[in-house]
């Protein structure tokens, strides 16, 4: 074992009994290098986070330019700060009228507890119902909205007020009472093995919210920044929320995340008390102009949004093995699923000894997720896509 992976293990803190352990050199476009030159093709994206690809040219320049210019200056929302205000008002040209105003935040899981609080400041209403087998993050707060209790028991007391209804049931809309402050749902769930929300369910939901006064807030960590095909999932649908949260690959590989709704609603947080949602590092001017550099590029390049439909079909028609029992997917986050979690094990291992990274999903043991750049051609696609159909027909 290298120095830098025993350093590795001695001193990072860790999350899973068995790390990947690429010991990374360098990234460029849809490939990872090691310290021994080995390419690894991310088809994951590291999660949906580089839609663009790694060191892609336009975010680096903006990255720069950026730090020459000033990193921190002060805590956010003190000082007015160009890529804050730039990335903001792009988002909000984009955006229906209704979510006009950014908070930026450090992740994706600080905007939902953002939200949380927002939500129930603003309505004066305690309950928040989240959907069964979603994810919002893993603070104690995000922890909370999910409903499975393996990875939340042993950090019990969870937040109190949480309800949970199944996905894409009519039936349990009728928990949505007059004591909700809001519903949270992600328009597609990723952690969940690619589930897709029902235009009719979505629709009645949006419906079922007004008709009590609560919040709808849609959860777009994963699945925004053009994943799906569409800039933003939910404009798939026709229905619009009250809140939407964004990370991942909104900071183009720099780390942010954003809560985003109206002015009216988010200055809930300027009064009784002010200060009522704080950040340090939320909205960092680098990771700012990182974001502003990504979503303009994705703007001004309709062809990878047109393309992620292509390649989705491309996919599809190349996993073609009776050992697939189903594959789900919305645009390029893709669900593939197999008979058993033990195949899955074997088809990411084996991925990864012929230089091909994908990986499991939270709530989905027999699936692996396969979720690419947006800017990989069509040529890299079906080579390491037929990579791992001849490791599923290897089995």
């Amino acid at each position: 074992m290298s120095h830098l992976r025993q350093l590795f293990l001695n001193h990072v803190g860790q999350t899973s009994p068995e790390p990947m352990m690429v010991d990374v050199h360098h990234a460029a476009g849809i490939y990872i290098y090691d310290q021994a030159g080995k390419r690894y093709a991310d088809m994951t994206a590291g999660i949906c986070v580089s839609a663009l690809g790694h060191s892609h040219p336009v975010i680096l320049d903006a990255v720069r330019k950026q730090a020459d210019r000033y990193m921190h200056t002060m805590v956010y929302g003190e000082h007015v700060q160009a890529p804050q205000v730039l990335l903001a008002a792009c988002l909000a040209d984009v955006l229906p009228n209704n979510l006009d105003t950014v908070y930026f935040t450090n992740s994706g899981s600080e905007a939902t507890e953002g939200a949380i609080k927002l939500v129930r400041k603003y309505t004066g209403r305690s309950q928040i119902i989240a959907c069964k087998r979603g994810y919002h993050g893993s603070t104690i707060a995000a922890m909370s909205l999910m409903s499975e209790p393996l990875y939340k028991q042993a950090y019990q007391p969870a937040l109190p007020g949480i309800k949970y209804m199944d996905f894409n049931s009519f039936s349990d809309l009728g928990l949505i009472a007059g004591d909700v402050a809001a519903v949270i749902v992600e328009p597609v769930r990723g952690p969940a093995g690619v589930e897709i929300a029902d235009k009719k369910w979505l629709r009645a939901l949006r419906v079922a919210c007004d008709e009590v006064g609560c919040l709808l807030v849609f959860d777009e960590i994963q699945c925004g920044m053009g994943r799906t095909g569409q800039l933003f999932a939910f404009m798939d649908y026709g229905v619009v929320p009250d809140v939407l949260l964004l990370a991942k690959a909104l900071g183009g590989g720099m780390p942010i995340g954003a809560l985003i709704a109206s002015n009216e609603l988010l200055a809930t947080f300027v009064h009784n008390p002010s200060l009522g949602f704080i950040s340090t590092f939320g909205g960092h001017p680098v990771c700012c102009a990182a974001g502003y550099a990504a979503l303009n590029y994705l703007l001004t390049h309709d062809d990878l949004l047109r393309d992620v439909l292509i390649k989705e079909r491309v996919i599809h028609n190349i996993l073609t093995s009776d050992k697939i029992m189903e594959i789900r997917s919305k645009g390029l986050l893709i669900a593939v699923e197999l008979a058993d979690a033990s195949m899955v094990r074997q088809v990411i291992q084996g991925c990864f000894d012929r230089g091909v990274l994908i990986d499991r999903f939270l709530f989905d043991d027999s699936a692996f997720r396969i979720a690419p750049p947006l800017t990989i051609t069509h040529e890299e696609l079906e080579e390491h896509i037929r990579v791992i159909q001849e490791v599923i027909d290897d089995l």
